[in-house]
């Protein structure tokens, strides 16, 4: 019983589910003696003949706060795959009276969470798909980038509504409130007034909004250098046969002359700089 929990769970175990498998109380202090067993946290052990993994911190961090701690933020953005990056420090959420100092390697959000939004995944608990994709997408480490992933592939917008209206009090709720709207029209038109007031917070001037190139109206055209600008949204908004029509028409508008640059949502709300400064970079090349 013991080796198999341990295969299922990234070599982690905690005293209490040792005591299940059959061990006794010293027979897990001679195995930390031995230095068979490392330890983690009080009664949080984990084996040394199994790499110490990203989930292997994760699942320590979460279980040395006890049954009713659960992951969080991006620490839950990974478990559920919805981002590569892990995470330095791992959130753990643990109920509103809960008591003890956070832990080296954590932070404690102590707070009451409603069933729905907590799920088992391999193990552990942590926060459900939903309310995870609202918290990472306004952390500092994550961004909109895992809501974006979120709905492409796991989720859809009005269950993540439905976690929004349940936790409306919480940190990031107004942020991730602004989201929500933006991804409910694919936030393109939003995008476009980002791009604008941006060109014009820049004195970036000689273009023209919804200019007539052929059989195209493009979204920002610089007329002289023959530039043109498109604007996307979200990705999850995208379809094969959306994806297969966008790329005709820059194809066409390539064979034209013009020089085609893509910016989506994310590229103007999270690095902004970075798409002035690729655009100037082009528009100096071209004049």
């Amino acid at each position: 019983m013991l080796d198999d929990h341990l295969r299922r769970h990234d070599g982690v175990v905690t005293l209490k589910q040792a005591l299940e498998c059959g061990l006794s109380v010293s027979a897990v202090q001679r195995r930390v003696q031995s230095g068979h067993w490392q330890r983690y946290a009080q009664g949080v052990y984990h084996v040394n003949d199994q790499p110490f993994t990203i989930a292997s911190r994760i699942r320590a961090a979460v279980w040395s706060y006890g049954d009713p701690a659960v992951a969080s933020g991006l620490a839950a953005a990974w478990w559920h795959q919805l981002t590569d990056t892990a995470p330095d420090v791992v959130e753990v959420t643990v109920p509103r009276k809960s008591h003890g100092r956070a832990r080296p390697g954590t932070r404690v959000r102590r707070r009451d969470l409603k069933a729905a939004d907590v799920v088992e995944r391999r193990g552990l608990q942590v926060t459900s798909l939903d309310l995870t994709a609202l918290e990472a997408a306004v952390g500092r480490a994550g961004g909109p980038a895992i809501m974006d992933t979120a709905l492409q592939r796991h989720t859809e917008l009005p269950h993540l509504w439905g976690a929004q209206v349940r936790n409306k009090g919480r940190y990031g709720s107004p942020r991730a409130r602004i989201l929500l709207q933006g991804a409910r029209d694919g936030a393109r038109s939003q995008a476009e007034r980002l791009f604008l007031q941006l060109l014009k917070t820049h004195n970036i001037s000689g273009w023209t909004a919804n200019h007539r190139v052929g059989d195209y109206v493009v979204d920002v055209a610089f007329v002289t250098p023959k530039i043109v600008v498109e604007i996307d949204g979200w990705a999850f908004h995208t379809d094969p046969e959306r994806f297969e029509k966008d790329r005709r028409r820059q194809n066409a508008l390539i064979l034209m002359g013009w020089q085609v640059l893509r910016f989506t949502w994310r590229d103007l709300v999270e690095r902004p700089d970075a798409v002035i400064a690729e655009l100037k970079r082009v528009i100096s090349a071209r004049s």
